[in-house]
């Protein structure tokens, strides 16, 4: 079966008219345009909203207004984003008013310090985020509505968080725990350090992260003095601090899917827990680059055994409890760097290759759209063709932009995608 994946991926790309997007397009001019999105998607448990980039203006904007729609008018729970957990969850307290947040989302995003800053440090978040605040205002706090970052970077952070909470809170516990992570002290801020030390043949520490999370999740009744949301925090950045380990010593010392599939389950079970925390009739909002939220099953992630949130999500709480839904452009700025650490630029994404779904959706002539996937399309044999989808990441290089596009079957990739002719980069915080 992997084979013949592998061939339906290098076939060279089939002809599909534009007339055949065009006839299911809805035109996307103002937020009422939503309505059928919103429609089709406001049951789901979850609602999984992509970006082909982290820096472009439009995805974040109309990500925004779908989120607003869904949790005003159909009580969805939370929005999880791929970012930080430790340092966003200050915007978590702040959209929630608890105790000792700070006094504005722009407060909370300014200090963030983490590479890539634009991505979440921008003006469309704190838009965003100033609407979840007054939002919950009205609410009462079993029932606000709240913001989290799902990835496992920023890890030493977290486990710093782990030591203070244990500190102020349980000392024998803290004892322990501490105990724990003497293994992996002497690489303080340093994971790819000890990740490649291991690869050299240094001992490695999963068993000693492994065991701290452990004492904190068994001996919940020695935590009394916090509540279910401070105790969540706790043990989640316990989770994410066990979960680095394993995401950078794989990376470091095997060459499959391994870490890469380590960082996207991570991910799908940080989902998966807070829907239990949010309780039975919980829904969620996932935002995440299109290589997450599209299921990896119907692109060529699956010939190299990749997995993604959106394959996990549907695989976990069924494809009928799951939207999906990508975001694509054919041409328009971004806000990049040019390497791993570089300064942030504004870079020209140019126009999309002959064979790719943005090309496809650019001779229907229309400025901005979506579609939405049926029945009747997951069945068309010529809907099923192979199509290459833009995808751009925080390291981007225009002048090799022809390679950025994922070979997709796209009414099986997605429930819906959203395509814009021409893109603005996004507005980074003012530093």
């Amino acid at each position: 079966m992997k084979y013949h994946w592998l061939i339906l991926f290098i076939l060279v790309f089939q002809s599909f008219s534009a007339q055949d997007f065009k006839k299911k397009a809805n035109l996307l001019n103002t937020s009422e345009d939503l309505n059928a999105l919103i429609l089709a998607s406001c049951e789901k448990k979850l609602v999984l909203l992509g970006e082909a980039s982290h820096g472009t203006h439009e995805y974040y904007h109309w990500r925004d207004q779908i989120s607003r729609k869904l949790i005003a008018n159909h009580n969805f729970s939370f929005i999880a984003v791929e970012g930080d957990f430790a340092s966003l969850y200050e915007l978590n307290r702040y959209v929630k008013n608890r105790e000792g947040a700070a006094a504005s989302a722009r407060e909370v995003l300014l200090k963030l310090d983490r590479w890539p800053t634009w991505m979440w440090g921008n003006e469309e978040v704190v838009a965003l985020a100033e609407w979840l605040r007054t939002h919950n205002d009205h609410l009462p706090q079993d029932q606000k509505v709240g913001f989290y970052g799902m990835d496992v970077y920023d890890e030493w952070r977290s486990k710093e968080v782990v030591l203070e909470m244990l500190k102020s809170s349980n000392n024998q516990l803290y004892e322990s725990v501490k105990n724990q992570y003497e293994c992996i002290r002497p690489y303080k801020d340093d994971s790819w350090g000890y990740a490649n030390a291991v690869r050299m043949g240094r001992s490695a520490c999963d068993t000693a992260t492994k065991n701290a999370m452990e004492l904190i999740k068994n001996n919940r009744n020695q935590l009394r003095s916090l509540n279910d949301d401070d105790y969540f925090y706790l043990l989640q950045n316990a989770t994410v601090f066990h979960n680095a380990e394993k995401f950078y010593r794989k990376s470091a010392t095997q060459q499959d899917a391994a870490s890469w599939n380590s960082r996207v389950t991570h991910m799908h079970n940080t989902v998966t827990d807070l829907l239990d925390l949010y309780g039975e009739n919980a829904k969620g909002i996932v935002w995440a680059h299109n290589t997450h939220i599209g299921d990896a099953n119907f692109t060529s992630m699956r010939n190299f055994d990749q997995k993604n949130i959106g394959q996990l999500s549907r695989e976990h709480h069924g494809s009928d409890q799951v939207f999906l839904i990508g975001f694509t452009t054919y041409k328009g700025k971004v806000m990049a760097g040019s390497s791993w650490g570089s300064p942030m630029e504004e870079m020209t994404i140019p126009k999309a290759t002959s064979n790719s779904v943005e090309s496809k959706f650019h001779k229907t002539g229309l400025e901005s759209f979506y579609l939405i996937f049926d029945e009747e399309d997951r069945n068309d044999k010529q809907m099923q063709q192979v199509l290459g989808n833009r995808a751009v990441g925080v390291v981007y290089n225009p002048r090799n932009d022809n390679r950025q596009f994922v070979p997709t079957i796209l009414p099986l990739r997605y429930d819906a995608i959203i395509y814009f002719r021409e893109t603005k980069a996004l507005q980074p915080l003012n530093r």
